[in-house]
């Protein structure tokens, strides 16, 4: 299949047309391409209206987004380009989801970044437009931590989670992949064309869809599957139990790859899709850059569970630390009781009782001894 059969049969099937991939496997690209134009159909597979239709139209069809693609200088990539992702192609191995399936026959690329060495040490990071700011420092942070770790964010450069994760990764000075519903020389959403910009300046802005396509609804669904396609692994960082992210974290799950969500408090409905993922065991829970590095397998990840420094109760000697435990801060008490309590002999809790005075932990009182001071602290 030529580089331009691929661009060609791109703009008559809409991608993720689960229609696609059969006729992909048992017929040659360019026989498919050559029927949609009218030609004899391989036989027995009539070719769907809609494709013939858009296929009487195809020279046209390919002239205008050869030209828009010339003007917003974008480039066309597919398999057998150096920078093709090869991760891509296990969409054609699963099953369809929302009536949306299939490798894409190529993208269309903004930028000066390679979208195979990008793609091979990337991480997706999605969730809610209407997040909370809760959600919006935890993806920033997270688009930093990971970027910080040498990883590539790939998101959806939508209002809200994915925005904040871009962001976040920018400002390492990391490049970072956003993913569009509609054409790569469109700024979608507007109001984020200046951050578009910014991410095709080191990174890329990347399309299925031909130049100038507007976005609708399932190009969002067919869209979420290149974004979990791209990356080693996807994080849900807030969504509520319907969001629209949770169909990328479905397809990253079919495809393999790891699974994540960020827990949110336990009262908050943004929230509520990414608990239910993670009950469902769906996806891991993480709360961190370095949590999620960990789960990717470790590159560029340190030991998760930061040490912890030893409190000075830590440090105590077993009858300084039963002593302790027998004191309160309120009630005084004498040796005896003590010693009574925590099973230790009164010589016992005497000795404590002077090394802890040493130490400013209890104070003496007229009527016996009480705490002063916490010892469990850091």
């Amino acid at each position: 299949m030529t580089r331009r059969d691929r661009l060609a049969l791109s703009l008559v099937v809409e991608p993720g047309d689960p229609r696609l991939p059969g006729l992909l496997a048992d017929h040659e690209p360019g026989r498919i391409v050559a029927a949609v134009r009218g030609d004899r159909p391989p036989t027995g597979v009539p070719m769907p209206a809609a494709w013939l239709e858009r296929g009487a139209d195809l020279d046209r069809l390919v002239e205008v987004a050869t030209q828009r693609a010339t003007a917003a200088r974008l480039r066309w990539v597919c398999p057998g380009d150096r920078d093709w992702p090869d991760r891509l192609d296990d969409l054609d191995h699963v099953e369809p989801l929302q009536a949306t399936t299939g490798a894409p026959l190529g993208l269309w690329v903004r930028g000066s970044g390679d979208l195979g060495q990008l793609a091979e040490q990337s991480v997706a990071v999605v969730g809610a437009r209407d997040c909370t700011t809760y959600g919006a420092e935890c993806a920033s942070d997270l688009g930093a931590d990971l970027a910080d770790g040498g990883w590539t964010v790939v998101s959806g450069a939508a209002y809200g989670i994915d925005g904040c994760a871009h962001r976040g990764t920018l400002a390492m000075e990391r490049p970072t992949v956003a993913v569009l519903a509609c054409g790569a020389d469109l700024d979608y959403p507007r109001s984020h064309a200046t951050l578009l910009d910014r991410i095709a300046d080191g990174g890329l802005v990347v399309s299925e869809q031909a130049p100038g396509q507007n976005p609708v609804k399932s190009r969002f669904l067919s869209r979420n599957r290149i974004i979990a396609a791209l990356s080693v692994g996807t994080v849900v960082v807030e969504a509520a139990v319907r969001s629209g992210s949770l169909n990328t974290l479905h397809w990253a799950d079919q495809l393999g790859r790891v699974t994540m969500a960020m827990p949110g408090p336990v009262t908050s409905k943004a929230s509520g899709g990414t608990h239910a993922a993670v009950r469902a065991g769906t996806a891991v829970l993480v709360t961190s850059g370095r949590d999620v590095l960990e789960e990717l397998g470790g590159l560029g990840a340190e030991e998760s569970a930061e040490p912890i420094a030893p409190t000075e109760f830590d440090l105590l000697a077993p009858v300084a630390r039963a002593t302790l435990d027998g004191l309160d801060w309120r009630s005084a008490r004498q040796p005896a009781e003590i010693a009574s309590a925590v099973r230790l002999t009164t010589a016992q809790v005497r000795v404590a009782l002077e090394l802890l005075r040493s130490r400013g932990l209890v104070v003496q009182r007229s009527t016996g001894w009480v705490l002063d001071r916490r010892a469990d602290t850091g």
